[in-house]
């Protein structure tokens, strides 16, 4: 049987595995599903529909999978899907998608920091921070192993690459290509501390430092010119590196533009 405190509040419509820890004045909403291995420690506020995988671990005033803050919602039921071995620190707040059709979705293996929050239709991949008070506005994408840094703000829509790192304080208005440092509204560096420590072959760092001055550091021409000239001029061991050839992929498919 789940171990719940008796002052939690627990829908009938909630589904809870049985090995679940439920802590003191914690609210399990409806169509609320909980995985094996979940801890909530106390004050916790779940909202559903909502699915939760397992042993995710949820700190006091945690508030999570309540209704969209957008404006357009219309009341019908909208979704949160959240994977495994997930860590939501005091008052961090995600929200549901607006429409039936679209969802948030938070991955595996994530950091949620105090007072984060995530609003709807973010697309969290693996094993991302979300530092002290970061919040990424609707429809952001953050992909794996993005450190967000302490009250950082990403503007709706915009994409965070892989292994990319965004400063404290730092106001993201446009997407940041994986594998680099953004601060201040602008790229600073390759994230070189954080790709050796996760491994990566110095063959591949080199690879992406080349792309990055191909790409970022030629001022004098636009950004078309500059990928032009990196695909058709840049040294062929470089340029068919995967992640280099990852980067170009970003690039080409950015909405709102990117920071260089």
């Amino acid at each position: 049987m789940a171990e719940i405190h008796p002052t939690a509040i627990i829908d009938s419509t909630a589904e809870i595995a049985d090995d679940v820890k439920i802590g003191p004045y914690c609210i399990i909403g409806e169509h609320v599903k909980l995985g094996s291995g979940c801890v909530l420690h106390s004050h916790v506020v779940l909202g559903g529909p909502s699915t939760f995988g397992k042993n995710n671990e949820f700190f006091p005033f945690a508030v999570i999978g309540l209704k969209t803050q957008d404006l357009k919602y219309k009341g019908e039921p909208t979704y949160l899907e959240v994977g495994d071995n997930n860590v939501f620190r005091e008052n961090c707040n995600i929200n549901r998608g607006t429409t039936a059709e679209t969802k948030t979705v938070i991955g595996n293996n994530n950091l949620f920091l105090i007072n984060s929050h995530c609003g709807h239709e973010v697309h969290v991949g693996n094993n991302v921070i979300m530092s002290g008070f970061a919040a990424a506005a609707g429809h952001c994408t953050i992909g794996d192993w993005a450190i967000i840094g302490g009250c950082a703000g990403l503007h709706q829509f915009v994409r965070i690459g892989e292994h990319a790192m965004v400063g404290g304080a730092c106001r993201v208005v446009q997407d940041v290509a994986p594998y680099m440092i953004a601060d201040s509204g602008q790229l600073r560096s390759v994230n070189t501390i954080g790709l050796q420590r996760r491994g990566f072959d110095e063959g591949d760092i080199r690879a992406i430092k080349y792309a990055y001055r191909k790409l970022f550091l030629d001022k004098k021409s636009n950004m078309t010119l500059n990928i032009e000239s990196l695909m058709n001029e840049g040294e062929e061991k470089y340029v068919q590196n995967p992640h280099v050839q990852r980067i170009l992929e970003f690039l080409k498919t950015s909405e709102r533009g990117f920071l260089h």
